[in-house]
Protein backbone atom coordinates (compact mmCIF):
# COMPACT_ATOMS: atom_id res chain seq x y z
CA UNK A 1 0.00 0.00 0.00
CA UNK A 2 1.62 3.23 -1.09
CA UNK A 3 4.62 1.56 -2.59
CA UNK A 4 5.87 4.97 -4.18
CA UNK A 5 8.53 5.12 -6.47
CA UNK A 6 9.55 1.29 -5.08
CA UNK A 7 12.02 1.65 -2.25
CA UNK A 8 10.63 -0.95 0.20
CA UNK A 9 9.75 -3.37 -3.04
CA UNK A 10 13.53 -3.44 -3.41
CA UNK A 11 14.31 -3.68 0.18
CA UNK A 12 12.55 -7.14 -0.19
CA UNK A 13 13.93 -8.25 -3.77
CA UNK A 14 17.41 -7.85 -1.77
CA UNK A 15 15.93 -10.22 0.67
CA UNK A 16 15.49 -12.77 -2.14
CA UNK A 17 11.71 -12.05 -2.34
CA UNK A 18 10.69 -13.28 -5.78
CA UNK A 19 9.45 -10.30 -7.68
CA UNK A 20 6.77 -12.06 -9.78
CA UNK A 21 5.03 -12.38 -6.47
CA UNK A 22 4.73 -8.49 -5.38
CA UNK A 23 2.52 -5.91 -6.04
CA UNK A 24 3.29 -2.35 -5.66
CA UNK A 25 0.12 -0.04 -4.97
CA UNK A 26 -0.22 3.65 -5.27
CA UNK A 27 -2.31 6.33 -6.04
CA UNK A 28 0.35 8.64 -8.35
CA UNK A 29 1.04 6.86 -11.22
CA UNK A 30 4.14 9.19 -11.75
CA UNK A 31 5.73 7.40 -8.65
CA UNK A 32 4.92 3.80 -9.73
CA UNK A 33 6.38 4.80 -13.46
CA UNK A 34 9.22 5.53 -11.98
CA UNK A 35 8.85 1.89 -9.83
CA UNK A 36 7.79 0.41 -13.00
CA UNK A 37 11.16 1.77 -14.64
CA UNK A 38 13.24 0.41 -11.69
CA UNK A 39 11.53 -2.75 -10.97
CA UNK A 40 9.76 -4.10 -13.88
CA UNK A 41 9.36 -7.67 -12.77
CA UNK A 42 6.67 -6.86 -9.93
CA UNK A 43 3.22 -5.79 -10.56
CA UNK A 44 1.39 -2.69 -10.08
CA UNK A 45 -1.58 -1.14 -10.14
CA UNK A 46 -3.08 2.70 -9.69
CA UNK A 47 -5.54 2.30 -6.35
CA UNK A 48 -6.37 4.58 -4.14
CA UNK A 49 -6.38 1.69 -1.56
CA UNK A 50 -9.84 2.28 -0.72
CA UNK A 51 -10.94 -0.42 -3.05
CA UNK A 52 -8.10 -2.36 -4.02
CA UNK A 53 -8.79 -4.74 -7.07
CA UNK A 54 -8.14 -8.22 -5.72
CA UNK A 55 -9.71 -10.90 -4.71
CA UNK A 56 -10.78 -11.57 -0.78
CA UNK A 57 -7.88 -13.67 1.23
CA UNK A 58 -5.32 -13.20 -1.94
CA UNK A 59 -2.07 -12.29 -0.19
CA UNK A 60 -0.36 -13.28 2.41
CA UNK A 61 1.64 -10.51 3.37
CA UNK A 62 0.53 -6.81 3.18
CA UNK A 63 2.72 -3.51 3.70
CA UNK A 64 2.05 -0.39 4.51
CA UNK A 65 5.23 1.90 5.08
CA UNK A 66 4.35 6.03 5.55
CA UNK A 67 1.15 5.32 3.83
CA UNK A 68 -1.33 6.50 6.84
CA UNK A 69 0.40 9.40 8.43
CA UNK A 70 -0.14 10.61 4.80
CA UNK A 71 -4.19 10.30 4.99
CA UNK A 72 -5.71 12.88 6.74
CA UNK A 73 -9.60 11.75 6.72
CA UNK A 74 -10.58 9.47 9.63
CA UNK A 75 -12.83 7.35 7.36
CA UNK A 76 -10.39 6.95 4.14
CA UNK A 77 -7.83 5.01 6.83
CA UNK A 78 -10.78 2.92 8.23
CA UNK A 79 -11.68 1.67 4.41
CA UNK A 80 -8.10 1.45 3.71
CA UNK A 81 -7.58 -1.20 6.89
CA UNK A 82 -10.57 -2.87 5.86
CA UNK A 83 -9.37 -3.78 2.61
CA UNK A 84 -5.64 -5.00 3.45
CA UNK A 85 -7.52 -7.27 5.89
CA UNK A 86 -10.11 -8.29 3.51
CA UNK A 87 -7.09 -9.60 0.86
CA UNK A 88 -5.26 -10.65 3.79
CA UNK A 89 -5.22 -14.88 4.02
CA UNK A 90 -6.20 -15.97 7.26
CA UNK A 91 -3.24 -16.31 9.98
CA UNK A 92 -1.37 -14.40 7.65
CA UNK A 93 -0.39 -10.18 8.61
CA UNK A 94 0.22 -6.91 7.84
CA UNK A 95 3.61 -5.29 8.13
CA UNK A 96 3.37 -1.54 8.97
CA UNK A 97 5.79 1.03 9.36
CA UNK A 98 4.78 4.42 10.04
CA UNK A 99 5.85 7.04 12.08
CA UNK A 100 3.61 8.13 15.75
CA UNK A 101 4.90 12.06 15.17
CA UNK A 102 6.57 14.12 12.77
CA UNK A 103 6.40 17.88 13.84
CA UNK A 104 7.93 19.59 10.90
CA UNK A 105 5.40 18.18 8.10
CA UNK A 106 2.10 19.65 8.24
CA UNK A 107 0.84 17.24 5.14
CA UNK A 108 1.29 14.57 7.74
CA UNK A 109 -0.36 13.40 11.10
CA UNK A 110 1.42 11.17 12.97
CA UNK A 111 -0.58 7.83 14.29
CA UNK A 112 -0.49 6.68 17.82
CA UNK A 113 -0.51 2.85 18.18
CA UNK A 114 -4.17 3.28 20.64
CA UNK A 115 -5.65 4.52 16.69
CA UNK A 116 -4.07 1.75 14.85
CA UNK A 117 -6.05 -1.11 16.77
CA UNK A 118 -8.86 0.66 16.54
CA UNK A 119 -8.16 0.59 13.28
CA UNK A 120 -7.86 -3.32 13.30
CA UNK A 121 -10.43 -4.77 15.57
CA UNK A 122 -10.07 -8.02 16.45
CA UNK A 123 -6.63 -8.56 15.16
CA UNK A 124 -3.37 -9.40 16.95
CA UNK A 125 -0.90 -5.65 16.88
CA UNK A 126 2.39 -6.42 17.81
CA UNK A 127 4.26 -3.29 18.12
CA UNK A 128 8.08 -1.40 18.58
CA UNK A 129 9.13 2.00 18.43
CA UNK A 130 12.28 2.45 16.27
CA UNK A 131 13.87 5.21 14.05
CA UNK A 132 15.13 7.71 16.00
CA UNK A 133 13.66 11.15 15.32
CA UNK A 134 14.89 11.90 11.71
CA UNK A 135 15.76 15.63 12.65
CA UNK A 136 18.12 13.89 15.73
CA UNK A 137 18.92 11.35 12.74
CA UNK A 138 20.58 14.59 10.49
CA UNK A 139 22.17 16.17 13.32
CA UNK A 140 23.96 13.26 14.74
CA UNK A 141 24.88 10.45 12.67
CA UNK A 142 27.66 11.98 10.60
CA UNK A 143 29.60 13.23 13.40
CA UNK A 144 28.27 10.95 16.23
CA UNK A 145 27.11 7.65 14.65
CA UNK A 146 27.58 5.62 18.34
CA UNK A 147 25.46 8.62 20.25
CA UNK A 148 23.01 8.04 18.03
CA UNK A 149 23.22 4.22 18.31
CA UNK A 150 22.81 4.69 21.86
CA UNK A 151 19.24 7.43 21.48
CA UNK A 152 17.56 4.87 19.64
CA UNK A 153 17.53 2.41 22.95
CA UNK A 154 14.94 5.50 24.40
CA UNK A 155 11.70 4.30 23.06
CA UNK A 156 10.61 8.16 23.51
CA UNK A 157 13.00 9.55 20.65
CA UNK A 158 12.12 6.97 18.30
CA UNK A 159 9.25 8.29 15.57
CA UNK A 160 8.24 5.57 14.00
CA UNK A 161 6.58 2.22 14.57
CA UNK A 162 7.07 -1.21 13.55
CA UNK A 163 4.64 -3.59 14.06
CA UNK A 164 2.94 -6.63 12.91
CA UNK A 165 -0.92 -7.13 12.71
CA UNK A 166 -2.36 -10.50 12.45
CA UNK A 167 -5.18 -11.64 10.75
CA UNK A 168 -7.31 -14.77 12.88
CA UNK A 169 -6.61 -18.04 10.97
Amino acid sequence: MGCGSGGVLQEFISLDADPSKLYGVDLLHDRLRVAIERLPDCSYITANGEHLPFPSCSFDLVLQFTAFSSILDASTKVLMASEMVRVLKPGQGILWYDFVWNPLNRQTRGIPLSEIKKLFPGLQVTSRRITLAPPLTRLLVPRFQALANELTRLPFLNSHLIIWIQKPN
